[in-house]
């Protein structure tokens, strides 16, 4: 295969049908995760169809890490089959009248011995699912079922991972038995990973990387952080608007059941969920669940209280409300209040103020 010296992933791809047509390019870290995320027929996973080279592309260049699957100026166009991928669906597909054991050999078998770069051993170990080896698909929960199929994907020593809403399937006790092994192989692997997801809660966990796409088109990509602090992004995400935070457990209060988070612009306190002192934790902060003040206030409920300033002022669909773009310390913070708030308080840019966010309303 031919090679190029880049670290990420490079993709211009065109899918034209009589109903629809996808039109990208995308730069997408060369590590971890990135999320195409958007409403249902918005293009995401015919998107992951045509990098896996399952659906016919009228026009493509796909650039793994260096590796070259297609060049259309060059005439390069890798077979799927000969394409170092895996490909995890949203139902598990695995083999019934195999068990757990054998439908993961079948995946490894698929690799030349000197090709394999996941052994077997760290994928089971990965998935945690060494207690599942001898038992057959049918008796195996959803999110058991999809933690083989994952397993089974990076047995063929992937490097690329694809993942078409893995979790759709599942109900909410599922979808939070797998997340923590999701979440593992984004701390742990060395590859790709590019997830389509609808849900902006599965985005917030996982993403380091977030693309935004309407109609076939990219609408916004960028990191994470970054790009759910946009305010031209609402529109999509609606009640779910809102930023995620990095930060470390810094003291766990057995009294009250709460744990502090250190992150660069203060303290949040948190529903204490028994993570690890130390521990890298990532909080969800949600637009709604900010409100503002001139002042910092003792005498409230609300136990988090951070000094911002106002950076943006935009109006939502409603007249009523609008999303208010907060810098403190460095960090961006989005809230939504009424334009009669806006007018009372006097809010502009360059305006100090304190956000006011409920330690219920955290997500570690």
């Amino acid at each position: 295969m031919n090679q190029s010296n880049t670290n990420a992933v490079h993709a211009r791809l065109q899918v034209t049908r009589p109903e629809f047509s996808l039109d990208v390019d995308l730069q997408l870290p060369g590590r971890g995760i990135s999320a195409l995320f958007g409403v249902s027929g918005s293009g995401k996973s015919s998107c992951l169809r045509a990098m896996a080279g399952l659906d016919q592309v009228a026009k493509g260049y796909l650039n793994v890490n260096g590796e070259i699957w297609r060049d259309d100026s060059r005439g390069v166009n890798v077979p799927t089959h000969r394409r170092a991928l895996g490909y995890v669906f949203q139902e598990a597909n695995l083999f019934a009248h195999l068990d757990v054991r054998r439908n993961l050999d079948y995946g490894q078998r698929r690799v030349p011995r000197t090709d394999r770069k996941v052994s077997l051993e760290h994928a089971i170990e990965l998935l945690g699912i060494a207690s599942l080896l001898p038992r057959r698909p049918e008796t195996l929960s959803g999110g058991e079922r999809q933690r083989v199929a994952i397993a089974r994907a990076l047995a063929t020593s992937p490097r690329l991972l694809l993942m078409d809403e893995p979790l759709a399937a599942l109900d909410y006790q599922r979808k939070a038995e797998i997340l923590p092994y999701l979440r593992r192989l984004h701390d742990e692997l060395d590859i790709p990973i590019i997830y389509v997801s609808h849900s902006a809660e599965e985005v917030a966990q996982l993403a380091d990387h977030l693309v935004v796409l309407e109609k076939g088109r990219v609408v916004v990509s960028g990191p994470l952080t970054e790009t759910l602090a946009r305010l031209d992004l609402p529109m999509h995400l609606g009640e779910d608007t809102g930023v995620v935070l990095e930060g470390r457990v810094a003291e766990r209060d057995a009294e009250w059941g709460l744990a502090r988070i250190a992150l660069p612009a203060g303290d949040l306190w948190v529903r204490d969920s028994g993570e690890a002192l130390g521990l890298q934790v990532r909080v969800r902060i949600l637009a709604r669940d900010i409100s503002l003040s001139l002042a910092a206030h003792s005498d409230s409920s609300i136990l988090n209280i951070l000094p911002a300033m106002v950076e943006q002022i935009v109006g939502e669909a409603h007249p009523a409300q609008v999303l208010v773009r907060l810098n403190t310390g460095g960090v961006p913070l989005v809230a939504r209040v009424t334009r009669r708030s806006v007018a009372t308080l006097r809010l502009q840019p360059g305006l100090k103020v304190w956000a006011q966010i409920k330690a219920v309303a955290l997500v570690g």
